[in-house]
Parts: C-alpha cells; sequence; structure tokens
C-alpha cells in the first residue's frame, strides 16, 4: 500500500469547482471529486501554516498552548512513526517556512527531503543591487518584498517556477518507486498563497482592464482598495488556483497511466484558506476565522473500500490526517493523538466527532458543530483584541518564532511549568505570549482587530453576514468549547482570557 498527500497552501473551497465555484477554471479539481470522497465540513484546527502542519504530525490541537513554531522533542510526528514501522517517507515542497527557525524540523522527520526555493520572500539568490520593483497598492519597501523580486526575475518560463518544480520532483519520486510497496510521498504547494504570482497564459483565461498599480500581493489588513483593485486581485489569485488545478491534473493523470487507484491512497488538502475582501479584510491571522479561512477543502480516495463521486457531511478536522494515515499502514495511533481514524467516514459517513476547535494563538476561540460557528472574543479585560493579554503564555522546549528565536525579552519571562499530559512528563518554559503576525507590509503594524463574540449559523446565513443572538445555541456551544478545552489541557489562562474562568 502506498499514499500520496498534495497538500496546497491557502486552498478556498469557495473558489473550487466540487464546492460550488463556477468562474475559476479548475476541471481537474471536478475530476478529482469524481474519483474521490469530498468532504463538505471539513476544518482546520490551528492556524496558520506551521501551526497547521504541527497538526498534520502530531493529530492535536496546538494553538492554545503556544504560537508558530517547530515541533516539540515530546511531539509524535506521523511521518517519522511511519518511518520506524517501514514505511519510506518522502516530502518534496517549495514551502519556504520549512526552512526557517519557526518550522525547521519538521522536513528532518521523513526518510527524504527536496527543497524547492523561490516562493515569496524566500532569502534565495543573492544580489546586492536593488531589483526593479514596481510601483505598488500595498507594499512597502522591505526584505520579503525585495527578496520576492529578486526571485521573480529568475522565472523566465514555467519551468523555472517552484510549483513546476515542486510538481515535477513528486512526480519523479513516483516513477522512480512505481514498483515499490509501503511509501508515503507528500507533495507539497506554497501556492496559492499570496503573492499571486503567474505567468501570462494563466492570467489570459481571466481578462480583464486594469490600469492600476502593481497588486497581487494583499496584505493581513482592512480593505482600503478600489472595487476595481479588488476585482483585480481576486482575478490574479483565480489565476493562480487555476495553475494548482493543472498540476493536480499531471498527479492524476499518473494515477491513471500507472493504474495506482487499486493500491494507493489519495489525500488532497490545505492548511487553510483567505479573504479576498470578504467581511472587508485580506488575509488571514488578523481577522476572525470566518468560514472562507476555516472551512476548507478535503478530497480523500481509499484504494480499500473504493468509494468515488460521493459526499461526507461528518464534521473532521486537520488533525484527522494523521491516525488515518497511521491506520492505514497499519502503525499504532500513540495515546496523544486528538483525531480520529477516517476510514469509517469515507466509507459509510460514520460521525467521529460532534464539534471542533479551531482558531490562532491569542485570537478569538472558535467551535463548530457543522451548522452554527460560535467565536469567542478574549473579554474586555484583555481588550478585546490578541495583543492586550499580559497573561498569556507560551508553552514550549522549542522557542521559535517564524524567522527567529524568541527574543531576550521573552525569554527572560521564562519559568518552568509542570508537564502536561501530552509532554509524557517533560516539564516546559512558560514564556510570556508575544504574538508575531506575518502578512502585513513591512513599516506595518498589525491591525488591532477589536474582536466580538458572535454565533452564526450556516445553514441560513453561509457567508456570515448576520449574527444571531440564541441563548440555548449559545450555552449549548459554549459547552462543547469547554468540554475540547478540558480536552485538549488549555491552560486555566486561556480560560480566563474567554471570560470562562467559573471553568477553570
Amino acid at each position: 500500500m502506498r499514499a500520496i498527500m498534495v497538500m496546497f497552501d491557502t486552498l478556498s473551497r469557495r473558489m473550487l469547482s466540487p464546492y460550488g465555484c463556477d468562474w475559476v477554471k479548475t476541471p481537474n479539481f471536478k475530476r478529482l471529486a469524481e474519483k474521490s470522497v469530498c468532504f463538505d465540513n471539513n476544518y482546520a484546527g490551528s492556524l496558520p501554516c506551521m501551526s497547521a502542519r504541527r497538526e498534520l504530525h502530531t493529530g492535536r490541537l496546538n494553538f492554545l498552548h503556544r504560537s508558530w513554531g517547530p515541533l516539540e522533542p515530546f511531539d509524535d510526528s506521523m511521518p517519522e512513526l511511519l518511518k520506524k514501522n517501514g514505511v519510506y517517507t518522502h516530502l518534496v515542497s517549495d514551502h519556504y517556512h520549512y526552512w526557517e527557525d519557526g518550522g525547521a524540523n519538521y522536513h528532518t522527520r521523513y526518510n527524504s527531503w527536496e527543497i524547492i526555493r523561490g516562493q515569496e520572500g524566500d532569502a534565495w539568490h543573492a544580489e546586492v543591487k536593488d531589483p526593479e520593483i514596481p510601483d505598488c497598492v500595498t507594499r512597502k519597501p522591505g526584505a520579503l518584498w525585495r527578496n520576492d523580486w529578486v526571485n521573480r526575475s529568475y522565472v523566465k518560463s514555467e519551468r523555472d517556477t517552484p510549483q513546476y518544480q515542486t510538481f515535477e520532483s513528486g512526480m519523479e519520486f513516483i516513477r522512480r518507486n512505481m514498483s515499490e510497496d509501503k511509501w508515503f510521498l507528500q507533495i507539497e504547494a506554497f501556492d496559492p498563497h499570496e503573492p499571486y504570482f503567474t505567468l501570462e497564459h494563466y492570467k489570459k483565461l481571466y481578462p480583464h482592464n486594469y490600469t492600476g498599480r502593481h497588486f497581487d500581493w494583499p496584505p493581513y489588513m482592512p480593505v482600503t482598495e478600489s472595487d476595481e483593485e479588488i476585482v483585480h486581485v481576486r482575478l490574479e489569485h483565480a489565476a493562480l488556483v487555476t495553475m494548482c488545478d493543472h498540476y493536480l491534473g499531471q498527479i492524476l493523470n499518473m494515477m491513471d497511466e500507472f493504474e495506482m487507484w487499486d493500491n494507493t491512497m489519495l489525500i488532497v488538502n490545505t492548511d487553510h484558506g483567505t479573504l479576498l475582501s470578504e467581511h472587508d479584510w485580506w488575509g488571514k491571522c488578523t481577522a476572525p476565522f470566518y468560514d472562507e479561512v476555516a472551512h476548507t477543502p478535503l478530497f480523500i480516495w481509499d484504494p480499500r473500500c473504493k468509494k468515488k463521486a460521493e459526499r461526507r457531511q461528518a464534521l473532521v478536522q486537520t488533525i484527522d490526517l494523521a491516525p488515518t494515515l497511521l491506520r492505514y499502514f497499519d502503525v499504532e495511533v500513540p495515546e496523544d493523538v486528538q483525531g480520529m481514524d477516517l476510514s469509517g467516514t469515507i466509507e459509510e459517513d460514520r460521525v467521529v466527532r460532534e464539534a471542533g476547535l479551531f482558531g490562532i494563538f491569542g485570537g478569538q476561540v472558535n467551535v463548530t458543530d457543522g451548522r452554527y460557528v460560535y467565536m469567542r472574543a478574549p473579554n474586555e479585560a484583555f481588550g478585546g483584541n490578541p495583543y492586550a493579554g499580559q497573561n498569556l503564555y507560551n508553552y514550549t522546549l522549542m522557542p521559535a518564532h517564524i524567522r527567529g528565536p524568541f527574543s531576550l525579552e521573552e525569554m527572560r519571562t521564562a519559568t518552568m511549568a509542570p508537564p502536561f499530559a501530552f509532554t509524557k512528563g517533560v516539564p516546559v518554559m512558560k514564556i510570556s505570549g508575544e504574538i508575531k503576525l506575518s502578512g502585513t507590509p513591512e513599516g506595518k503594524k498589525p491591525e488591532f482587530v477589536r474582536y466580538r463574540t458572535e454565533l452564526f449559523d450556516l445553514k441560513t446565513d453561509p457567508e456570515q453576514k448576520h449574527p444571531i443572538e440564541n441563548p440555548a445555541i449559545e450555552a449549548r456551544m459554549i459547552r462543547h468549547m469547554i468540554r475540547l478545552m478540558r480536552e485538549n489541557e488549555a491552560p486555566s489562562e486561556q480560560y480566563l482570557r474567554l471570560g470562562l474562568q467559573d471553568y477553570v
């Protein structure tokens, strides 16, 4: 038995034809839905990028205990467990956060791994002279923006793009190992994450008259751009989604050509979506995690039950992928894993949970039961925003943020905290929580979000434009939230900052 995971970054379900989009060209996602089970109620857990990947490895939520960071010494890593049990694991990715401080030990859990350089602000090619950068709607000069334009200058054809090289390397692994058994391949593309850089033949699929400044990298801030600029960047994003669709089609072609459907599981997933001016916001992280961000696409082909062209309504999450893959290869699932094996859900839509938590360290804590979404904000004592709480702590033995270690000021607050059950008897550092967010223009601080506690009914209001007031439903969602926080061993300050101190 073999398994392939094709993981895209920031792939929104609302841009895909199997989820009802009728204007973005995604014929291969439609083809995928015809060959697999399509999940209608898949949700992210911990956001954003590396927080989601920690869940992919460990099968447990992590956003209540620490911010973005590396795998911890006590973490059980799904690829590493497969490796230790005779399953060859290989990662090929252009997701450059893997080789920064905050993600630097994920790829080394695999038997082998390939890095494709050049996405976004990856500090790749050395150019002393500043590149020529066009005037931009939102970006100001800074390291990421400069690096990105250096990287773009090396893309002369589609073969030079990181996405092409990532999929080509993944397909080369398949060709070389077609006759072998017991392997797991993870092909992970940074696209369609911003910036929305594509070549002209993809852009031509979305013709429009745009006369404004360069704009293909929206910031994680409220929308201030014109309607013309909003339409333009949405079409730039759509072109990149279509490019992703094209390379997904290459994998489906290989599955057909080499008759892999009989013995190879295929998972196509993402970490989260993004806001493209919905709710008057761009991006993620600083805005609330509305459905556009948290409600994500998921497709699974399981050669054991061979179910295809079917949809599933059960509520599932990213944390379920680790136990699903472990059990597929007959590897024991560790006790600390909170996710569930989805084999029964794939086969017959078996329910695996009543509700699921999702969120970001320091932001709202959110819970959904598949119909209702309850977004609980930090209380007024914490200023209603994720930057105000003096009592928020990272619990870690790997004190790294995205692109650097914790500051000396942060480390001076460190004390040793008793072990959690999932740290396997190991005490951890308790460090005052300074939240590091990416995605805003250099020179600007992330917008302070005045989070609100809100309840939405997705059945009657799928776009989450009209929060409801229903004390009975809110009480039920709070009960779900408390139960799941307890199961996750959420620290006491998480209850306090949410105004749930009576449940500590």
